[in-house]
Order: C-alpha cells, then sequence, then structure tokens
C-alpha cells in the first residue's frame, strides 16, 4: 500500500497553458502538499487497517524512498502474507513461509512503475527514468478532474485523476493483465509537514470485491532493516513424507481433460479432487460444512470465464494422499457444484489441490498411465530423457517462453485445463490470427469457474514449448473481455490436448519441467465435431449451444433441446465426459440422438470444424 502514498494533490496555475502543462502541475504538487520537506524524506513505514471481502486485518509496509525498495506483511482473517521487492526482483511470501520470485513480463513492468511512484520519481527524475503527459480535463463524481499519465520506462504507464477544485489526487487507475485497477484517495492529512491520504480503496471494477485500506500511522525517516527487502529463507517442512520411500505413485481418472485424484482431509474421504498444477486449494462449502470448518469472508474468485463468484476462506489442519500429509492448509472455499454436476458431468466433486503439492514435491504427470508419482524433495534429482524447460512463475502458474507458428509468447501450463491451446483476445488481435487461421466457427471451448468460454475455432500449425513442440494442436482464439484469457501479457494457455502426449515432471523448486513423449505423441489433435456444447441436467443432456454450419445445426439440433439418448442408450447411463468422447469420434462417423421434443431420432453424421 505505501507506493501510493508518494501521490498528493497538485496545485494548478491560474492559465490554461499551465494548466495542461504536466511539469507546471507537478511543481504545484510539490509546493501544495510539503514543498521542500519532501526533498529530505528518505524512507517511509505505514501501518493501516485492512477490510475486504467481510474479512479485517492489518497491512503493514516499508519503502526506501530513493531506491524504491518496499516490503509489506498483511494478516486477513486466516490469510496472511509478505511481498517485497529487494531493487532487483519482486518476490511473495504465503501463509506457509515459502516464498517465490515473481519474474513474468507482468510482474516486472508492475514492479518498475510501483518503484517509480514509491521513489516520487515524478518528482526526482534522477531516481527512475519516466515520462508524464497531460491527458484531459474528465468528470469525476459531480466534479473535475486532470488527468495526468505517467509513463515509466521499462513499466506501465498510470494515470492519476487530479480534482480541479480541491487539488487533491482523487484516484489512480492502472491497467494490470486482464483487469483494470483503481485505487481512490481521501481523507488527506498532515504528517510531519506533508499531505497524504489515510483512506484507500482499491477496485477492480465490482465494490462487493473492493480493499480497503485506513491508515494508523505513519512515520518518516525511520532506519530500514537491509534484511528486510531480501527475499526470505526456505522455511521448514510443514509436511511428511512416506516412510522409506524416494517417491508415491497415485492412480487418477481423466475426465473432460481433467485429472482427479481422491484426497483425505482432516482424516475423512477419500475425495475426489481436481489436481490442478496452477490451482489453490478449493473445497465446496457442503464438504467444509461436513468437516466442521470456520469459513470467513467473501471474497471475488475468477477463473477463465468473465464474471466472478464468492470465495470464503478456512483452514484445513491436514490433507493426505498415498502417504504423504501436508499440514496447517488454507482453502478457499467455492461453490462448484454447477461446475461439478452440470459442466463436468459429475457428482461429489469436492474440490481442488494443485499448486501447494507441486510447490513442495516434484511430481510426475504420466498421462499414459494415468498416474501421479510424488517424489520426495529431499532426494529427488531427475534421471529421466525428457526435455527439460525452464519456466517462471506467474502466481501459482508455470509459465514457459515459447511459440505458435514462429509467433512467441508466454504460455501457462495448465492441467487444469481441457483444451490443447487457447490463445488469448489480445494475442490473437495483435497478431491478426483470426485472418491468418480463417476462422469460421464460435464455439464455447470451456467452462468453469466465472462462466463458459467463448472461442474461435482454429488449429495452428506447429507450437513450440522451449525446445519441445507438438504439431498441429487445436486452437481456441479467445472472445473473451475479461478474465483470465484477456491477459494482454500472455499468449496462450496450454492444456489437455497437447500436455497428454507426454509424461511431464514439475520441478517447482528448481523452475524446470521435463517433457517426455509417450505413446499418444503426434497422434491427430480432435476438435468435438458434433458443433455442440453439451451440459448435463437432471432430465438429460442440455444442448447449451450450436455451431451455425456444424453437424448438430444440420441435423436439427438447437439450444435448449434435452437429449435423452445417445445411440439408444439413455443418458443417464453415459457419463458426460464419455459424450463427449463419442461426439469426436472419426470424420462421417452416425451419431443418433433422441431428444425430449419429438419421438424421432436425430442422426448426426460427424465432421471436422477445423
Amino acid at each position: 500500500m505505501g507506493a501510493v502514498f508518494a501521490l498528493a494533490p497538485p496545485a494548478f496555475a491560474a492559465d490554461e497553458a499551465a494548466t495542461t502543462d504536466p511539469q507546471a502541475i507537478l511543481a504545484g504538487v510539490k509546493a501544495a502538499t510539503g514543498g521542500e520537506r519532501w526533498d529530505r524524506i528518505r524512507s517511509r513505514h505505514v501501518v493501516g487497517k485492512l477490510a475486504t471481502g467481510g474479512l479485517n486485518g492489518t497491512d503493514e509496509q516499508w519503502d526506501d524512498i530513493v531506491t524504491g525498495r518496499t516490503y509489506g506483511t498483511f494478516k486477513l482473517g486466516p490469510l496472511s502474507g509478505a511481498q517485497g521487492y529487494d531493487g532487483k526482483v519482486l518476490w511473495t511470501q504465503d501463509e506457509s513461509g515459502q516464498s517465490r520470485a515473481e519474474t513474468t513480463q507482468d510482474a516486472i513492468e508492475g514492479t518498475i512503475s510501483g518503484a517509480y511512484r514509491t521513489t516520487m520519481a515524478f518528482w526526482y527524475p534522477e531516481r527512475r527514468a519516466g515520462t508524464v503527459e497531460y491527458v484531459a480535463r474528465r468528470p469525476l463524481n459531480g466534479q473535475e478532474d486532470d488527468v495526468l499519465r505517467m509513463s515509466p520506462v521499462g513499466g506501465r504507464p498510470f494515470e492519476i485523476w487530479v480534482n480541479t477544485q480541491t487539488h487533491f489526487v482523487d484516484q489512480l487507475t492502472e491497467r494490470e493483465a486482464s483487469e483494470t485497477r483503481t485505487e481512490t484517495y481521501g481523507d488527506y492529512r498532515e504528517v510531519d509537514g506533508v499531505r497524504i491520504p489515510f483512506t484507500l480503496r482499491f477496485s477492480h471494477g465490482d465494490p462487493k470485491y473492493d480493499q480497503v485500506v485506513t491508515v494508523e500511522s505513519v512515520d518518516f525517516g525511520v532506519p530500514l532493516d537491509e534484511a528486510r527487502f531480501a527475499q526470505p529463507t526456505r522455511p521448514a517442512a510443514d509436511y511428511t513424507f512416506a516412510k522409506g520411500k524416494a517417491s508415491v505413485e497415485i492412480p487418477f481418472k481423466v475426465y473432460n481433460g481433467h485429472i482427479y485424484l481422491p484426497v483425505k482431509i482432516d482424516g475423512k474421504g477419500p475425495f475426489l479432487m481436481l489436481f490442478d498444477s496452477g490451482g489453490a486449494n478449493i473445497l465446496q462449502p457442503y464438504v467444509a460444512e461436513q468437516l466442521g470448518l470456520k469459513v470467513e469472508g467473501a471474497l471475488g474468485g475468477s477463473g477463465a470465464g468473465e464474471n466472478k463468484q464468492d470465495v470464503g476462506m478456512t483452514k484445513v489442519g491436514r490433507i493426505e494422499l498415498g502417504g504423504i500429509v501436508v499440514r496447517d492448509q488454507i482453502f478457499a472455499t467455492l461453490d462448484l457444484e454447477d461446475f461439478g454436476s452440470r459442466v463436468e458431468g459429475l457428482d461429489h466433486i469436492a474440490g481442488l489441490v494443485g499448486y501447494e503439492l507441486f510447490k513442495r514435491f516434484p511430481v510426475k504427470i504420466d498421462y499414459q498411465h494415468s498416474r501421479a508419482i510424488f517424489y520426495n524433495p529431499e532426494t529427488f534429482k531427475y534421471a529421466g530423457t525428457g526435455v527439460r524447460v525452464p519456466f517462471r512463475f506467474k502466481g501459482h502458474i508455470p509459465q514457459v517462453e515459447g511459440t505458435v507458428d514462429g509467433i512467441a509468447g508466454a504460455f501457462d501450463i495448465d492441467t487444469g485445463s481441457r483444451a490443447s491451446i487457447d490463445l488469448t483476445g489480445p494475442f490473437v488481435d495483435k497478431n491478426g490470427l483470426a485472418e491468418k487461421y480463417v476462422s469460421k466457427y464460435r464455439v464455447v471451448s470451456g467452462a468453469g469457474v466465472g462462466g463458459r468460454v467463448y472461442s474461435s475455432l482454429a488449429r495452428a500449425s506447429t507450437l513450440t514449448l522451449g525446445e519441445v513442440s507438438v504439431q498441429k494442436p487445436v486452437a481456441y482464439l479467445s472472445q473473451q473481455q475479461k478474465g483470465a484469457f484477456a491477459d494482454v501479457y500472455l499468449a496462450g494457455n496450454v492444456g489437455y490436448g497437447v500436455l497428454k502426449q507426454f509424461n511431464i515432471t514439475f520441478d517447482y523448486a528448481r523452475q524446470q519441467l521435463f517433457f517426455e513423449k509417450n505413446a499418444d505423441y503426434g497422434r491427430p489433435d480432435v476438435a468435438d465435431r458434433s458443433g455442440m456444447w453439451l451440459e448435463r441436467t437432471k432430465r438429460g443432456f442440455e444442448v447449451v449451444d450450436v455451431v451455425a454450419g456444424g453437424a448438430a445445426e444440420e441435423a436439427g439440433l438447437k439450444a435448449g433441446d434435452i437429449i435423452v439418448a445417445i445411440d439408444g442408450k439413455p443418458t443417464s447411463a453415459w457419463l458426460l465426459s464419455d459424450a463427449r468422447a463419442r461426439l469426436k469420434a472419426a470424420e462421417g462417423t452416425r451419431v443418433r440422438v433422441g431428444i425430449e421434443r419429438t419421438k424421432h431420432e436425430l442422426a448426426l453424421k460427424l465432421r471436422d470444424l477445423v
């Protein structure tokens, strides 16, 4: 939170030329909020109260005003963590005490812009290079604000909005990876001769999930402990590995391209859990209730879809799988019933595990034999023949450098995705891929937290991930305006259709992946050939979406139809994942479907749309 305290109310000269001159405005800012007193400030310590989503806690930050180094901690209900910038690398630390360096382009640019504000480089350009320009005068909350755009070198631009009556900065806006962050400031007070806001609100568009910081104390000129800014060392292990074993093998099931594992929670279960390489711990609310867990708050959760859902927080004493025990885990509680029953066609999905296991243990996902192999991190050393691909962390997600048909970009590796590759909207637009691939069909490419995902269906020629290559993957060109696939820093998200061609070892401690080709490598990547998206209901499989010009439309199926039988077998006897696989059968295959609104069967002649 400390970075924003450098922003202060500008004072404008009387004539219009001075008003629109950014340097004159910045000179007025300094004069109005402390003048030369700002020149003597070298450090800052801020303590505040933090509130969001029904949770309350504390926020504390130390800032080196000259270099831009920062260190902050927070506690919020059952959550706690820290973040620091040592002048070179941004790092984050979670409740377990484990930390990671944040080195994606998104993190780098955001950190540089934050350091630009922390050092007040708009006044002291010798500290950080950047440019400032006047944008326009715009209305805000019934008044008028003048807007300045600041563009730090190596960072990303942001705007400050200045109230023309009070000469206070009302807000800051900054476009992040997939959303715009707005910071609103109020309750300006004087501290040691300078004026700063004591109330700050951080929003991504929905006030329900805003974060509010109320400052309790500000101290300038505090001594700075150099060790604060350094990334913390690895904490003591909070797990026990299966005694006497170097590895543990756990069979898994794949439904709809998703991996599911059996997991015990607080000694009960096992529960069926989706296994996602970048996924946070999630429990269904009914499971938390069964386990007698205390749930707090209603934070905002999102995924590939455009909508957000309420997320509570709780703490689990232990999770177990295959003799491995991990203690004191924070879980989000999120209603996945619609996703599990309707989208996956499965009953009793308890939740999701992933990142918290991957970051503690090297894991091999053996797609060929449907098994996950967890290795003891104390003895693990990769000895296979796979191709090594280094990665960075984008939050919880491993991200690698790659290309699609020669176009370079950053690609997330996501075992929680059913698709082969989802290309983000900004990447598609920037590189003219809709025209390049002559995409004709708009389809539902997936559904999950945040709703359904709509994309244009295409096929790439070659995807490379480091030194690994895959030929002719099905590509979905995202049409999402919000959510993960609107990320301006991301080229694509790589999922099951590509990953299943390999047995992959994930070594998060060393930030490396190993891709070993398996029996599926090189087999044709097949998209749905029916031209429709199905979801399960109590009456049967609902046709949610019909592709214009696809086999389903030609057979007479319409959105809203309920399929009650496939090839003469009632849908109650089908797993939804098996029905979807049937609709990927060889081109020319005839599939008979019975629907509620007519006694006659309809015959689909499957064919490729791409």
